[in-house]
């Protein structure tokens, strides 16, 4: 057994695409030493900017022996009516190095075929690597590749060095120019010769005398216990950030926390536009004091020497002094005018290339709160359409252009700024929320409904458009704002379904009728798909929640209270008879429309005990009584045991239609029980 150490050393890689791609490596790796037969121990990864690294222990030096089955063509092909074998067989025969004889005929489920085993020798480690190393790092499926040079191999970054070694031992091969080796190189600036390594074993220790700390892990615990010794000494605090934390990690290879420092007239800016311009836009951990205000203090990590600190921090101070006076130019710009002035700007602005204007989505999404306001009774509209027609006001402001990530918050602060009512300036900022999963829901009422308004809007009017997510392409984020929808209906007891928001948000497009009705169901489809992964992943049964989700014009809390009622009723021992004769019904109402019951028409009691008993229980199940549901299976069986339903006379045939829709709409009270799996 030996270790196995493989390096790609490259250009600096961005650092959001450093951890995928060790990811992409190993899975494809693993991958490979699986299909060739090769036995490993222990897989452990490491990556810097400039490095991605795989080191595996307890590789095995030989390939095991194998055996693979191999299925070739139809019996009838390989062989002629005499049993002589054909081309065909000679061919494949041929293709797998074995005499025709060896060949052998096996049943399968799509009939007679010939087939071979191939008993393959056991091939060493070293040159089963040597000749798939090069195969497997020119076809990984990496974000964001490029080409250099007359080269065809695509790469975050141009490739420099591969290190490519199974004990001391270098697994040779080429990769479009580049030769693997056991060379590899240290820190750009605090070493960069070149580092011969003569075992694996080796590879760490000799990186961190070179100025690298190729662990991740490790340059993460090395930034986090310099920002709390800096925090110690000099009492501040540092704003949590674990995404930040994470990028500035694989910024770096050699990481020196720093203290940098700000004019304190920048503190006048409001608080998380600082952050934004230190942590977006420079990548620097703001602070504050005991009490949450912000400090003008930064945490810069440097990729040198606690030496260079001085320089380093000098450097700092000026790159975010210039981020900072633009900030302050366009803070003080934007407050020259109130924010109400904006909204003209709006129809200047394409929201959409066939949707219109920024002002025409503001449109729809106050006509969507106008709409949500009556049905909720809700006693501030005025207030409300306010905050609406604000909404997206902050676009068009110098600090939203600059900073994006700011909209919505600095439409808060402008609002307030000019006089606005704070739960109007609230709720500009909240109706973005949630903006990411697990991301707050917006606290105040009037920031909910306008933030249903504006994401039911964006999912109509998409998908208007045929702009419809489809695998991982989701350009809109729609998956994401269905979510937040869903969310927000899951922890609101309102009145309203999606499909009533959705048949509103039409309104304000031109679709057809027959359009419309096509594209909502795709809407209602699409929602089912999100709320159909929620539900699962809370545990229910996956035939309760797809009976659950079959009926249309639920809300949030009573599909919830469905599915809890439907997984209770389903341990009950009469449960099964029940679902039987709930079948019965459906089956012979797959192909038919509901009518009106006629009790005049009704010619046997049996009819008669269906219809009283479908009365009960309905108004059981209306009463949160679903256990009456139980009732049915016996008037359901008898009803088809002594009525013939498809009955010469047009008029009975269809009352009796119409009664076990009756019957039928009972079930669906509580879902589609044609869905529901038997146990």
């Amino acid at each position: 057994m030996k270790t196995f150490l493989l390096e790609i050393g490259s250009e600096e890689i961005p650092a959001r695409f450093v951890p995928r791609g060790l990811a992409i490596l190993k899975d494809a790796l693993v991958q490979f030493l699986n299909n060739t037969s090769i036995e490993y121990g222990s897989i452990s990864g490491y990556s810097t900017p400039r490095r991605l690294t795989l080191y595996i222990e307890n590789v095995a030096e030989m390939q095991k022996d194998r055996k693979t089955e191999t299925l070739g063509p139809p019996k009838k092909v390989a062989f002629d009516d005499r049993g002589n074998p054909t081309k065909a067989a000679a061919g494949f025969a041929k293709s797998l190095n074995i005499g025709v004889e060896k060949l052998r005929i096996v049943r399968t489920e799509r009939g007679e075929y010939i087939a071979a085993t191939v008993e393959e020798k056991g091939r060493t480690t070293k040159e089963v690597l040597s000749e798939g190393l090069p195969k497997i790092i020119s076809s990984l499926q990496l974000p964001k590749t490029m080409r250099w040079g007359d080269g065809s191999l695509r790469f975050f970054r141009p490739v420099r060095w591969i290190v490519a070694m199974l004990g001391d031992e270098v697994v040779p091969f080429d990769l479009d120019g580049t030769k693997s080796g056991d060379i590899t190189y240290g820190h750009r600036f605090l070493s960069p010769g070149a580092v011969r390594i003569k075992d694996p074993s080796e590879y760490l220790s000799l990186l961190s005398k070179a100025g690298v700390i190729a662990d991740h892990a490790g340059r993460k615990t090395v930034i986090s216990e310099g920002i709390k010794k800096i925090e110690s000494e000099k009492n501040i605090r540092v704003h949590e950030d674990e995404e930040l934390m994470e990028h500035v990690t694989f910024l770096v290879e050699h990481p020196t926390p720093v203290l940098g420092s700000f004019e304190d007239k920048y503190l006048e800016l409001p608080k998380e536009l600082l952050i934004t311009v230190m942590r977006t836009h420079q990548k620097y951990f703001s602070t504050e004091d005991a009490q949450g205000r912000i400090l003008p203090h930064y945490i810069v990590v440097s990729n040198t020497k606690p030496e260079n600190n001085a320089v380093v921090r000098k450097g700092a101070e000026r790159v975010l002094r210039a981020r900072l006076e633009d900030a302050r130019f366009y803070f003080i710009e934007d407050r020259k005018k109130p924010l109400s002035d904006c909204i003209e700007k709006l129809k200047k602005v394409t929201f959409q290339e066939k949707l219109g204007t920024l002002y025409d989505k503001v449109e729809r999404t106050k006509a969507l709160c106008s709409f949500i306001s009556d049905k909720l009774d809700f006693r501030q509209k005025e207030k409300l359409l306010r905050a609406a027609a604000l909404s997206k006001a902050d676009l068009v402001t110098g600090i939203v252009r600059e900073f994006p990530e700011l909209q919505g918050y600095m439409g808060m602060i402008y609002a307030l700024d000019a006089g606005e009512d704070p739960e109007t300036a609230t709720a500009i900022h909240e109706h973005y929320q949630p903006k990411f999963a697990g991301d707050a829901l917006p606290a105040g009422e009037m920031g909910t409904i306008i933030s249903l308004a504006d994401k039911v809007d964006n999912i109509v009017s998409f998908f208007h458009l045929g702009l419809i997510p489809s695998g991982s392409e989701d350009p809109y984020a729609l998956r994401r704002q269905a979510a937040g929808i869903i969310n927000i209906l899951q922890n609101k007891d309102w009145p309203l379904t999606i499909d009533m928001l959705t048949d509103k948000a039409f309104e304000g497009l031109p679709a057809s009728a027959e359009n419309k009705e096509t594209l909502s169901e795709q809407i209602s489809q699409f929602f089912n798909q999100r709320l159909e992964g929620m539900l699962l992943s809370q545990g229910y049964g996956y035939d309760l929640v797809n009976a659950a989700l079959a009926v249309k014009g639920l809300n949030m809390k009573d599909l919830k209270s469905g599915i809890e009622a439907l997984s209770e009723l389903k341990k009950d021992p009469a449960f099964p008879a029940l679902l039987t004769a709930a079948k019965r019904v459906y089956n012979i109402l797959s192909k038919v429309r509901p009518e009106t019951v006629n009790e005049h028409l009704f010619a046997g009691p049996e009819e008669k005990d269906l219809f009283s008993a479908a009365v009960k229980a309905g108004d059981g199940a209306a009463n949160r009584n679903f256990r009456a549901l139980l009732e049915l299976e016996k008037p359901i069986n008898t009803f088809f045991d002594s009525v013939l339903v498809m009955d010469k006379d047009e008029k009975i045939k269809n009352n009796r239609l119409a009664l076990l829709f009756s019957v039928k709409s009972v079930f669906d009270s509580l879902g589609d029980f044609s869905k529901i799996v038997e146990t």
